[in-house]
């Protein structure tokens, strides 16, 4: 059960009249009831509310259902209860229990309360003063509001911009007209209303889609907002329960605050898991190798027969530097320019016998970044070739809801940078740097600027393992480790061609890449 849950269940409890005992000496709500109504009397005649022309009256019938008289009419309203009360407790219309101090023009300096001065997570006034003079008056400022009045936020009530009013001002609070301020009648506790406002039945009457209009900014109007039922307890019995409710708030913070790093973790869990589990499977750990698997070295040796015929073709340049890795005496040797050289002091970690290392640029006929256009964004159009940034590429693939176009004229200059179907797309600047991407195989033309870049394997059957592997956090430290420029924000295409890379027969690929996605499944389901 989280913090919140708790406080929730607590304030259900209190409301429903479950937190403490009744008494039955207590004075019963009913007579509350009618103090209020000698009281709204005495204010109508003092002018300082208006006479309802239609004031409601709810009470129990003999059938123990409760039934509401409003202007002549007596209507059952047992589907508007959303709870039963104890027999000493009523229900009421919330306009019945409270009255407001109407609005004025700010013409002098003054306080003002908006939805910013409230603390939402703590339902708590700032102690700071937001002090205006009136020629500058916002034209939402116009509400009067009082020590001890409730402050409701109408506008998206599931946030719970409230409070109760409990301090003075240095000058005249006025609150915006996105409040309602409510004002509690005779004796009637405002912290026991505030109690309600704040309990999750209430909180399903306000932003119940019949009561609270609009998509963005949803609102309640105060017409539905005063027909809410609230619950009356007796007097005593409201003091008892607030007094519980002050005596158990701080035991609640304590168990909060026991439970934020705790939270902290259950959230980090599934993404550390997956870190590991992905480790394991980029190490050869993940599932069991198989002795008739063709050994990764003749992978490689078909890949680099590959790089010849495509030289020969004039697809791609030679390299002028050819790597090649082996195992020899039990140790990693790397031979490049006709020298040999033991590389174990580079090698990150063991492998199984059958998978090899390789340098990147090993299997891969492309690694290169994108560019810019002249105008930069300026030469962006409504439609056209499509134009891969670094926030379309996520490491689950691109997105692309804000995906930019330029036309085919500057696709073809920028033909360098153009993506092909397979392609992996690096992000290799700014803080989305190594989050990586796999172009589908369906995917059509497109292009990318200069903060990604284009890796394109020599064989499509490469491109699912190199993406795991590049986003896998031994890639990802890495990247980190050897990122250039004066900030250290860039990645260059020369340090990304050497990086190391663990190759698994091609058989063990597909084993791996299937069971993490099975496993990827169970930790979503976690």
């Amino acid at each position: 059960m989280t913090a919140q849950q708790l406080k929730n269940s607590i304030l259900q409890m209190a409301v429903q009249g479950k937190l403490v005992p009744q008494d039955p000496t207590d004075e019963p709500a009913s007579v509350l009831l009618e103090r209020i109504r000698e009281e709204k009397e005495r204010l109508v005649k003092e002018g300082k509310i208006k006479r309802e022309k239609n004031p409601s009256v709810i009470f129990r019938g003999a059938d123990n259902l409760p039934y509401e008289k409003c202007g002549g009419e007596v209507r059952c309203i047992a589907d508007e209860v959303p709870f039963d009360i104890p027999d000493t407790w009523e229900w009421v219309r919330l306009g019945q229990l409270v009255y407001n101090h109407g609005q004025i023009t700010p013409y002098e300096k003054f306080c003002y309360i908006d939805i910013g001065s409230i603390d939402n997570h703590k339902q708590r006034l700032n102690s700071s003063n937001t002090v205006l003079e009136a020629n500058a008056a916002p034209s939402r400022a116009r509400k009067i509001v009082k020590e001890g009045d409730i402050l409701y936020s109408t506008v998206r009530p599931y946030l719970h911009n409230m409070c109760v009013v409990d301090r003075a001002f240095p000058y005249m609070p006025i609150a915006s007209t996105g409040f309602a301020v409510m004002r509690a009648h005779a004796d009637y506790f405002s912290s026991f209303l505030f109690y309600y406002l704040m309990s999750p039945d209430f909180d399903t009457y306000a932003n119940n889609t019949d009561n609270a209009k609009g998509v963005a900014y949803p609102a309640i109007n105060d017409e539905r907002l005063y027909r809410a039922v609230i619950p009356v307890p007796p007097i005593t019995e409201q003091r008892r329960i607030i007094a519980k409710y002050l005596e158990v708030s701080p035991l609640i913070q304590k168990y909060e605050e026991a439970e934020k790093p705790l939270s902290q973790q259950n959230a980090l869990f599934p993404v550390q898991l997956k870190k590991s589990i992905l480790q394991m499977a980029v190490q050869g750990k993940l599932v069991p190798q198989d002795p008739a698997d063709e050994p990764a070295s003749v992978l490689l040796e078909r890949i680099r027969e590959e790089k010849v015929r495509l030289v020969k073709e004039g697809k791609i340049k030679k390299d002028k530097h050819e790597s090649v890795i082996f195992r020899r005496d039990n140790s990693h040797y790397e031979k490049l320019d006709g020298v040999e050289r033991c590389i174990d002091d580079e090698i990150p970690f063991e492998i199984p016998a059958k998978w090899a290392w390789c340098r990147l640029k090993s299997v891969t006929q492309k690694i290169g970044a994108g560019s810019t256009p002249t105008g930069g964004r300026s030469v962006y159009v409504p439609d056209g070739v499509k134009f891969i940034r670094s926030q379309n590429v996520y490491n689950d693939g691109l997105r692309l809801d804000d995906i930019a176009f330029i036309t085919e004229d500057i696709n073809r200059q920028k033909a360098g940078s153009i993506v092909q179907a397979m392609d992996i797309l690096l992000n290799i600047t700014g803080g989305s740097i190594g989050r990586c991407a796999v172009v589908p195989s369906t995917f059509d033309l497109a292009n990318v600027n200069q903060h990604v870049m284009i890796i394109r394997c020599i064989t499509p059957l490469l491109c699912y393992w190199l993406h795991a592997v590049i986003v896998s956090e031994y890639f990802q430290n890495m990247i980190m480790d050897v990122q250039v420029g004066v900030s250290r924000e860039g990645l260059s295409a020369k340090k990304l061609m050497e990086f190391l890379i663990p190759i698994p027969p091609i058989t063990e690929q597909d084993r791996i890449l299937d069971e993490y996605v099975n496993v990827n499944g169970l930790i979503e389901g976690l």
